[in-house]
């Protein structure tokens, strides 16, 4: 048996009927409940381990609150959600030759690869059967899981922030790339112009811009995520400033920003949730022939813009999920290099894990949150814990 966060149908009915359907009350801490679960025996091509570390992800709100899909009702009544993790191997099966005990790897959340390895569902949501990683062990098969870059550059909690988001980001960024040069060559448009708006995926994906030598923009109200941005020559937009573009008089001033800064061109590539007040602020920053990707619903599954405007503009939207198994690697190899991500200044215990879920939701945090399961480290990571 081993300790394990689930949720259940049930307990996700009951707080909604609690606060008469209204999601913005909803207490995810009632939601999120520590659990107990018995491990499959290790099979030969599985690995056991300790799990270390995880970050909170949004997929376990959207969980919590059944506000996309009832997931836990549709997957039989109950989830072990956690999709990003770091862990100590303890036990390999006898056909697994990439890793021993005593390595440390992360996770990544690809559930069921298609033909050309791109994820039908995520693991530890909509994958059948599926154990997630917000637990004190775990057992899964060895291709699930990638050998941590520990001589990257990155403390302990700063990889542990990655495994999820950085596969995203990384993806996004070949994506939106991609689709803006089949309209506009390199020697037509050497330099770009890339905002993002908000979280960790945003400011991965800002710093293979900058990496890049592109523009780099973020946008948040987040003065601490801001600031850490802005050391890598990201340079920071505040939405404060513009009320979170709750009107259209502070989404004109907004535009009337992203003209000043651009000289007048706009945002080629733009990292946005494509949904609520926010995307329609990114719509109108956008250049002819800009991209716009996202790879999350974060407000809602429902999409509603202006589709002759964005013809007559040649503006691209472009929906993604998460990177092939091939993508998890080489976002991986940029670990410390490219990818250095903005930590929350707490590290949650792995009692507290429901807490950061819901500072997470209320938009508290300065930073990635991290999650600490393990009270004891083993000796590979010792000199990475700050």
């Amino acid at each position: 048996m081993t300790r394990a966060y689930s949720i259940s149908g049930e307990d996700v009915d009951a707080e909604r009927a609690r606060v008469d359907q209204n999601l913005d009350q909803v207490d995810i801490s009632r939601v999120v409940v520590l659990d107990e679960i018995e491990l499959r025996t290790t099979g030969p091509r599985d690995v056991r381990m300790k799990i270390l570390a995880v970050s909170a992800e949004h997929n376990l709100a959207h969980a919590a609150l059944a506000d996309t899909v009832h997931i836990s009702e549709l997957r039989g009544g109950k989830i072990y959600p956690g999709n990003s993790a770091l862990g100590e191997v303890t036990e390999v099966g006898s056909e697994v030759t990439d890793f021993s005990v005593g390595d440390i790897a992360i996770t990544h959340c690809n559930g069921q690869p298609d033909r050309f390895g791109f994820p039908k569902t995520i693991w530890a949501y909509d994958t059948p059967d599926s154990i997630g990683w917000y637990a004190e062990e775990v057992v899964v098969e060895d291709w699930q899981i990638v050998q941590a870059p520990l001589d990257c550059g990155l403390n302990l909690w700063e990889i542990a922030a990655l495994p999820l988001r950085a596969p995203t980001a990384y993806h996004l960024w070949r994506r939106a790339e991609g689709i803006f040069r089949l309209k506009v060559p390199e020697e037509r448009c050497a330099t770009l112009n890339v905002m993002g708006f908000g979280g960790g995926v945003s400011e991965l994906f800002l710093m293979m811009a900058a990496a890049k030598g592109h523009n780099a923009y973020f946008c948040s109200g987040s003065k601490e995520r801001r600031d850490a941005l802005e050391k890598f020559g990201i340079i920071p937009i505040d939405q404060k400033v513009y009320n979170r573009f709750a009107s259209r008089d502070d989404s004109k001033a907004f535009m009337k920003e992203i003209k000043r800064l651009t000289g007048g061109e706009g945002m080629h590539l733009i990292c946005d949730m494509l949904r609520g007040p926010v995307f329609d602020a990114g719509f109108s920053a956008v250049a002819r022939e800009g991209v716009i990707v996202s790879a999350g619903w974060q407000l809602t599954r429902e999409v509603k813009f202006n589709s002759a405007a964005a013809s007559i503009k040649q503006i691209t939207l472009d929906h993604t999920h998460y990177e092939t198994l091939y993508g998890v690697g080489a976002a991986t190899e940029l670990y410390g290099s490219v990818y250095k991500p903005t930590i929350h200044h707490e590290i949650y215990p792995f009692e507290d894990l429901p807490r950061a879920i819901v500072d997470m939701q209320e938009n508290t945090q300065t930073g990635i949150p991290i999650i600490r399961v393990a009270e004891e480290m083993p000796e590979a990571v010792s000199h990475l814990i700050p």
